[in-house]
This record gives structure tokens, C-alpha cells and sequence, in this order.
């Protein structure tokens, strides 16, 4: 079985940083891409942050210069250091990973973390 669990979420002051951590766990397990998404009130899903499993990433423009997403493939985590941080940045955020076991593919997402970012 495979779950991902995030961390991390908390009511911060506009300007101020926070930290999430999304970890993997299951047996024999081939990450390939971790995302961060989120979704605000009335608001569809979007992408925050992408971390290939080459190495690359990529940023929502409206994150970009404030947010960094970083992995630990050994410890099958993914993390999102959001700093300058702005209300708007107000939402639950998911983290999504492509997964491979015992040959199979599959899309993961974690329960989600609150972010609440006041005025």
C-alpha cells in the first residue's frame, strides 16, 4: 500500500515563511515526479511546484522567487519552503507523486495541509 502524508500547514502572518514535508511510504517503491498543488475556496486545483525525478523543477509564476521545492530520494520526501508568504497564498495543499510498484504506475495524493495566510 502506498500513502502520502503531508506536514506543516499553519496560520501564518502575511510575509512570514512556512514549511511542508510530504513523505512517501509503502514498500518497493519507484518515485518519479512530486508535486505540490493546491486549492483555495471555490477555486480549482493547481500546480504550485514540480520536482522531476531528474532533477528539474518548476514553479507557478506566482510562486516563483518565494517558493522552493526540494527531495530527498532516499527518505522519499518532498518539501515546499514558501517564503513571503502573501493571503493569497490561502489554500489546502496536496502533494501528488508518480509512483511505480511491482510494475504498475499510479497517481498518489496526500489528504492535504491548511494554509492560512492572514492580513
Amino acid at each position: 500500500q502506498v500513502q502520502l502524508v503531508e506536514s506543516g500547514g499553519d496560520l501564518v502572518q502575511a510575509g512570514g515563511s512556512l514549511r511542508l514535508s510530504c513523505t512517501a511510504s509503502g514498500s518497493r517503491l519507484n518515485i518519479n515526479t512530486m508535486c505540490w498543488y493546491r486549492q483555495a475556496p471555490g477555486k480549482e486545483r493547481e500546480l504550485v511546484a514540480v520536482y522531476t525525478s531528474g532533477g528539474s523543477t518548476n514553479y507557478a509564476d506566482s510562486v516563483k522567487g518565494r517558493f522552493t521545492i526540494s527531495r530527498d530520494y532516499a527518505k522519499k520526501t518532498v518539501d515546499l519552503q514558501m517564503n513571503s508568504l502573501k493571503p493569497e497564498d490561502t489554500a489546502v495543499y496536496y502533494c501528488y507523486a508518480e509512483i511505480w510498484r511491482l510494475g504498475s504506475r499510479g497517481d498518489y495524493w496526500g489528504p492535504g495541509t491548511q494554509v492560512t495566510v492572514s492580513s
